[in-house]
């Protein structure tokens, strides 16, 4: 087997695309899991609900 530059550049092309739209699909799946959705909606309200917020 020829391990030239060219080929390990197609290979980290290749595998690199691959890992990152897996990454990419756990990610999303991870962000829209139904019993994910209460500890989600839980943190996009809590700077609003601490007293020692940003406006003081």
């Amino acid at each position: 087997m020829d391990l030239s530059h060219e080929t390990m550049v197609w290979a980290a092309k290749t595998f690199g695309l691959v890992y990152l739209v897996i990454l990419s699909m756990v990610v999303v799946a991870y962000t829209f899991w139904p019993a994910r959705q209460k500890e989600f909606r839980d943190a996009s309200v809590a700077i609003l609900k601490r007293e020692d917020g940003p406006w003081r």
